[in-house]
């Protein structure tokens, strides 16, 4: 999970985080969010079959927006060259 974090402090430090925002889709931190809430709802005792599902379905989906995130920003990763300079990896 601490890589996940790492990533997306990386997306808040390159700007990227607040142009997803502007552009209106969600940035990983969002879909963290929304995950655990969904993860929450399928823990209550109270939940039915169908309403499971739903959720269960809903997470997956998040999950692999988190996953798409993740390797877009990867394959977005600078490094700093010997003469002090950015490229990509």
């Amino acid at each position: 999970m601490s890589e996940l974090r790492e990533n997306e402090t990386r997306m808040r430090e390159t700007g990227q985080a607040d142009e997803m925002r502007e552009t209106g889709k969600l940035t990983l931190e969002d879909h963290f969010e929304k995950l655990e809430q969904t993860i929450g709802r399928l823990e209550e005792e109270d939940i039915s079959l169908e309403e499971a599902f739903r959720a269960y379905s809903e997470g997956m989906r998040l999950l692999k927006e988190c996953n798409d995130q993740i390797d877009r920003v990867e394959k977005k990763v600078l490094k700093l060259t010997e003469e002090g300079t950015l490229e990509e990896l």
